[in-house]
């Protein structure tokens, strides 16, 4: 199947699913024509379907058989009572879940003998340069599996990992532009703090982290090796690292990612 003829079908259309859908247009492979949605409020659903040019649908079942891949993207508690009654409907197609908490093992319970396969991906796929945690472990045919992939590389970049690993790698993958968004606007509001506009601050310090982040992705390089190269003896970065350590920045962070999980 051809990206470009391939219907995909959102169950739920929040942030997330709108998120996916964003990506995908953008990415010029997938058609918005070719994708639709239903969602609690269809009011507000139709609104959102129209701005994207995709279709808005008020029942699930009406999405399931317009569609190749069907997205689950409604919150956890609602995916047995939504996907349950759909067994039988979602026989054949592609299901493509992005609800934390959701493995393959829970899936087979509540939608036996389907094809699905569970991801957590992060809100950058809007503009093609997310993570997409996915299991191993799925009910996926090769085939599926091949299109499933290729649609979510256009998102940015799937990365399996064992079922016992998916929640970890959702929580650092997902939660953790929240984190970095906190830097960006710390580093800022300190430019800020000593004479550079806001309308500056801001471009500056992300481009930074965009630059700082493509450096360790296209190099491999340690990212404590990398602090090194920043760091003369004696310099004024060193000076700043160590403040970052006495505040107990690292930790902080890992203290985040231990809250979340638990």
């Amino acid at each position: 199947m051809n990206l470009d003829t391939v219907k995909i079908g959102f169950i739920g259309f929040g942030n997330m699913a709108s998120a996916m859908a964003d990506g995908w247009i953008t990415s010029g492979a997938v058609p918005a024509g070719n994708m639709c949605a239903c969602a609690g409020r269809y009011e507000a659903l139709v609104s959102r379907c129209e701005v994207r040019g995709m279709r808005a649908f008020e029942d699930a079942v009406d999405v399931v058989r317009a569609s190749d891949v069907v997205v689950v993207a409604v919150k956890p508690y609602m995916i047995e009572g939504i996907l349950a009654p759909l067994t039988e409907c979602l026989a054949g197609k592609a299901v493509l879940s992005v609800a934390a908490g959701w493995d393959c093992e829970a899936y087979e319970r509540v939608i036996p003998g389907t094809r699905h396969l569970s991801t957590v991906p992060n809100t950058p796929v809007a503009i093609n340069e997310g993570v997409i945690a996915c299991e191993k472990a799925s009910t996926l045919t090769d085939a599926d599996h091949e299109l499933v992939f290729a649609l979510l590389e256009l998102l940015g970049s799937p990365i399996e990992v064992e079922t016992r690993l998916l929640s970890v790698a959702g929580t650092v993958g997902g939660c953790s532009p929240a984190f970095v968004a906190m830097v960006i606007e710390a580093l800022a509001d300190a430019a800020v703090k000593h004479g550079i506009p806001r309308a500056t601050a801001y471009p500056m310090v992300s481009q930074m982290m965009v630059g700082t982040a493509k450096l360790q992705l296209s190099t491999g390089m340690h990212p404590g090796a990398m602090k090194d190269a920043v760091c003369s003896p004696g310099g004024t970065t060193i000076r700043g690292v160590a403040e970052l350590e006495a505040a107990g920045m690292r930790s902080a962070f890992i203290r985040a990612i231990d809250a979340i999980e638990g």
